[in-house]
């Protein structure tokens, strides 16, 4: 599979005001977009790092993805997205290479396509995407 790049990496927080309020002042963070994903069941603030955005996602639903990481393990590291030319080759790939995936299409959120490919305990704990498309907030 040809990875690009990391495309963002995501932060499950309970409260994501507070979190904000943490990450602006300690790290002097500036953020970049604000919006909820009625899709995923959640509400994120996105900030960039050079070219990796950093995601703090607070879950607007109980049974959310979001919800479920903090009840089971506590608020912090969700998820690593990379980017790839394209969504559809590189799940055509993994499963050619017999690949358990979450995802066997690829979902559509804010311009990008994305799919989950692994369960977590897969690769080492961590929830992983791939996605290709240009972020824009404005696309549900």
């Amino acid at each position: 599979m040809n990875v690009e790049k990391i495309d963002h990496i995501c932060f499950a927080v309970k409260d994501l005001d507070a979190a904000r309020e943490k990450y602006e002042s300690i790290l002097g963070f500036k953020l970049d977009t604000l919006y909820t994903a009625e899709s995923e069941k959640i509400r994120v603030a996105r900030y960039y790092v050079g070219e990796v955005a950093i995601e703090l996602m607070e879950a607007t639903g109980p049974d959310s993805e979001v919800a479920k990481f903090i009840e089971k393990q506590g608020e912090g590291f969700f998820l690593i997205s990379y980017r790839v030319p394209n969504v559809d080759d590189a799940l055509a790939e993994l499963k050619g290479n017999d690949n358990k995936l979450i995802d066997d299409k690829p979902r559509k959120l804010m311009g990008n396509r994305y799919s989950f490919i692994n369960y977590p305990n897969e690769l080492n704990g961590i929830l992983t995407e791939v996605l290709d498309g240009d972020f824009d907030p404005e696309k549900e």
